[in-house]
């Protein structure tokens, strides 16, 4: 990822069209009268050799000969032409081009592949910016540049659009023209082959002229990088996503389930949880349709939060009310259930036209003081999170007036108010006060509840972003390395998957209960260790070539004495020798029946995605698992926040709560048993696929009676696999200061919230004067918090100092922070040692924890900046061989390290 001369791409000054044309029928053509007609004001320059002059304006017979150097090349020329016109076009000094001639989708497989390669070896990205092949352009109507394919232009606006559908690209256009909705940036990014959705998200996401940004999502190739990206982007704006399939993929699902369909309608049916689930945990907002999308983001935009989901429905129709609480409650919302002294307000102010409920009906004539007055009630109701007024046309009443009135209130209130004038004429005009008034308004109370869910969806999405964790056990120490060795073996023997006992072993490791199990090599042995165990047990073959012993009926259970035991050893054998006679038996593993009375049968599960990695899957397990069809994934890593969410996405999550026939279960333990197995396929990277099933859970804990577990050789580091970047642990070290005290140097954690907090209140005002260059206040609240200790570990550090105080709880003593740009060029730095810290050795500590941690990603540059009189900084700085330069403008000093000119400075 880049921002590298995307300026150039979204903000150009001059524009150069390869391959204009005269012939309506080329594409050149069309670009041509776009630019021209869309009134940009740099130059355009058509390059052609078939014409003097192309829309009036002099051709040029080769990039060679333009008279400026364009910022944007639009290439309309057949693709083969590409790589030679990209280098053409970088030799001059060309920042950046779309590329939409013809071609692309006739190419196979391989001929992509190495055009590709051409096209990136002609740019040298990032000196030049490619966008697409296969894109329809760009419009930026704040330019007035229409440098697009398209039919028509846009509306200017605060949202940007961006589509990787080019045809989905013109009819957006054409809808949110016919709606009079204007666009900041209209972008088809094509097959993406050098700038991408994270490339334009950084980009967008840093720009305070946009508000909000929708996108049209097929597929993600590099999903950390779009993950990475869209988290970012979403901490500052609204971002929403449309991808189609959800009900091909759930027919899918179904099919694959009905019909045993196999590997490949599985992972195409599953494929699409996985992006709602990278979609929600990225913070966006995920929509079902083109009017969705465009009604969520202007409540979104233009809206106050919500609180929750509890609404308050106005209106003079009964019917209307009805329609608009059906949608409500069918789409997962609530009615808010109001208030005595709001009962008693409606009564004095409605007498007997109120039924006493929700939604409140008004008189079909209700004047505006009574909207206003009534609107002021509701909203007063702690009980009510918003507001949804719903006017039906009535013929004595004028709709613009009450329109006015509520618009003016709505304006004033701290929490959402929604609207619908529903009807024509002088609905039209009354939703354009509304419009107008910056109020949000809809055409039908389904259009406008289903905009309020959206919005409560978002905030629940927001709110996974800065929800501070609970604490992970502090006694959770995984055997590591016998879980490796184990599937190492196996690896080693040519096997892909682990036995039964193999399985137990790194369950074991990982401090999942698994029941308890002997190993034995003869019947009679299987005797001894049942009777060790107690009765009813389950015995199952042992066979190194038969992984699943069930399939061949090498499974026995509910044994209640010696001789079943002893039969069923003699029938397994029996059954065997017919069905696999090339088997070598190595013997029986006894278990004790793992079933608690009461307890419900749950499966956790592990999938390799080929775009988002490790994929968790946790529901209602036994038998009837594919017919229940119970279940919620998630991407790893986890914490028990996320495990919590997981768990609440599932039906049988309202019956882990407790029945008057069943205890709660402990759902503590559940999620920890989920966060274990996230760990293990994070820690051992050569498990692709693991299947507990059942997952028995009950009030004591749960219980697993075994696993499928089946591993591939892999080079990557677990890590590498995810689409979300884990903690770093490999990064904790321990240190010792001046005087002797032990502290730990490690990355910053969510769960390091409350520490930080009190860090930053013992902070004296000259500390904080120093770090932010002026007086700020102490009182950060949650979101603040949450920004400064649950951090993007691909973009940004924080190395803290822990200590622990007397009464051993964690505190902070200094951190020291960098934030890294997407392309990993250049990273800026932050740091702060508490006072009494000062002295012990604390600053240059870090400073050097921070530089190591720097210089081996392959930063290029490190840079930061102090108040002219932070004299102690300027020398630490010196001291490990930053360049100090004062910077007169701003009154404050630069410090630099350029790790290409010296690779280790003082020998660090």
């Amino acid at each position: 990822m880049s921002l590298t001369n995307l300026d150039s791409l979204f903000n150009p000054k001059s524009v150069a069209v390869i391959g204009a044309a005269n012939d309506p029928a080329n594409i050149g053509h069309l670009v041509m009268k776009n630019l021209m007609g869309g009134g940009f004001t740099g130059p355009v320059m058509p390059v052609s050799c078939e014409a003097e002059a192309i829309a009036g304006v002099l051709t040029y017979a080769s990039v060679a000969d333009l008279p400026k150097t364009p910022d944007l090349a639009i290439v309309c020329r057949p693709l083969t032409e590409a790589p030679a016109i990209i280098d053409a076009l970088r030799v001059r000094g060309t920042r950046s081009v779309a590329l939409m001639g013809p071609g692309f989708a006739r190419l196979d497989e391989k001929s992509r592949q190495r055009l590709r390669a051409e096209i990136l070896e002609a740019a040298q990205s990032p000196d030049l910016r490619v966008l697409g092949p296969k894109s329809m352009g760009i419009i930026v109507p704040s330019l007035n540049l229409n440098a697009s394919l398209a039919h028509t232009t846009s509306l200017p606006g605060k949202t940007a659009f961006l589509s990787q559908s080019d045809s989905l690209f013109t009819t957006v256009l054409d809808w949110a023209g016919s709606h009079g909705i204007g666009f900041s940036h209209m972008i088809s990014l094509g097959a993406q082959l050098d700038v991408t959705f994270a490339d334009i998200l950084d980009y967008l996401g840093a720009d305070p002229l946009v508000r909000s940004i929708l996108l049209y999502v097929e597929s993600i190739h590099d999903a950390r990088g779009f993950v990475s990206a869209a988290r970012a982007a979403s901490r500052n704006k609204p971002v929403l996503a449309l991808r189609p399939g959800q009900a091909l993929h759930a027919a899918l699902a179904e099919l694959a389930a009905a019909t045993g369909g196999g590997a490949e309608i599985a992972a195409s049916a599953s494929t699409d949880e996985v992006y709602d689930v990278a979609f929600r945990r990225a913070g966006m907002l995920r929509v079902g349709s083109i009017d969705g999308l465009f009604d969520a983001a202007q409540t979104l935009s233009g809206g106050r939060p919500v609180r929750g989901d509890r609404l308050a429905i106005l209106v003079n129709g009964a019917s209307a009310g009805i329609m608009a609480a059906d949608a409500l409650l069918s789409g997962g919302g609530r009615l808010a259930h109001f208030t005595d002294d709001t009962t008693l307000a409606l009564d004095k102010l409605l007498g007997g036209a109120w039924d006493g409920g929700n939604p409140v009906g008004l008189r079909f004539d209700a004047k505006a003081a009574d909207w206003v007055e009534a609107l002021k009630i509701l909203l007063t109701d702690p009980s009510v999170d918003a507001a949804l007024l719903l006017h039906v046309p009535f013929a004595g009443l004028s709709e613009v007036e009450v329109a006015q009135a509520v618009a003016l209130q709505a304006k004033k209130a701290k929490r959402m108010v929604l609207t619908s004038w529903m009807g024509s004429d002088s609905a039209l005009k009354a939703r354009a006060v509304f419009a107008d008034g910056g109020v949000p308004t809809y055409e039908t109370p389904e259009q406008a509840v289903r905009a309020f869910l959206y919005m409560v969806q978002f905030q629940k999405n927001q709110e996974l972003l800065i929800q501070t964790p609970d604490s992970l056990p502090s006694d959770f120490f995984p055997d590591t390395q016998t879980a490796r060795d184990v599937c190492a073996r196996v690896l080693a023997e040519g096997r892909s998957a682990l036995t039964s006992a193999e399985a137990k072993d790194v369950l074991t490791a990982y401090g999942i209960p698994v029941v308890e199990t002997r190993h034995v090599t003869s019947a009679r042995e299987a005797v001894i260790a049942a009777d060790q165990l107690g009765y009813p047990v389950a015995v199952k073959l042992k066979s190194p070539q038969i992984s699943q012993p069930q399939e061949v009926g090498g499974v026995v259970l509910d044994l209640e004495g010696p001789d079943k035991v002893w039969e069923a050893c003699a029938s397994i054998l029996a059954r065997v020798s017919r069905q696999r006679p090339d088997a070598y038996i190595e013997g029986f593993t006894v278990q004790k029946m793992g079933r608690r009375a009461g307890a419900h049968e749950l499966f956790v599960s592990v999938h390799l995605d080929p775009v988002f990695g490790p994929v968790i899957t946790f529901g209602h397990g036994g038998d009837a698992r594919e017919m229940i069809r119970d279940r919620a994934v998630t991407l790893p890593p986890l914490n028990m926040s996320l495990a919590r969410e997981l768990v609440s996405r599932t039906r049988i999550s309202g019956l882990l709560s407790g029945t008057p026939q069943h205890s709660a279960a402990d759902v503590d333990d559940i999620c920890l048993t989920i966060i274990q197995i996230a760990q293990l396929v994070i820690d051992v990277p050569q498990i692709v696929g693991l299947d507990i099933n059942p997952l028995y859970a009950d009030e004591m804990g749960v219980l697993s009676l075994g696993a499928r577990m089946s591993v591939a050789q892999e080079s990557r580091l677990g890590a590498e696999r995810l689409a979300i970047r884990p903690y770093p642990k490999e990064l904790e070290e321990p240190a010792t200061l001046k005087g002797g005290r032990k502290v730990s140097l490690r990355p910053i954690r969510p769960e390091d919230e409350a520490a930080h907090r009190a860090f930053i209140r013992q902070l004296s005002d000259e500390d904080l004067r120093m770090r932010f260059f002026g007086s700020v206040r102490r009182d950060f609240d949650h979101k603040d918090m949450a920004r400064f200790t649950q951090i993007d570990y691909d973009r940004e550090m924080a190395f803290i100092a822990s200590g622990t105080t007397e009464g051993g709880l964690p505190e902070t003593l200094g951190v020291v922070r960098t934030a890294t740009k997407p392309d990993n060029t250049d990273a800026e730095f932050a740091i702060v040692v508490r006072s009494d810290q000062k002295g012990t050795g604390l600053g240059s500590l870090l400073f050097r924890k921070m530089i190591d941690y720097t210089r081996g990603r392959g930063t290029r540059h490190l840079s930061g900046q102090t108040l002219v009189d932070n004299k102690a900084m300027q020398g630490l700085a010196r001291k490990f061989g930053f360049e100090i330069k004062l910077n007169p403008d701003e009154e404050l000093v630069d410090m630099v390290l350029d790790f290409t000119k010296q690779a280790d400075p003082n020998g660090i």
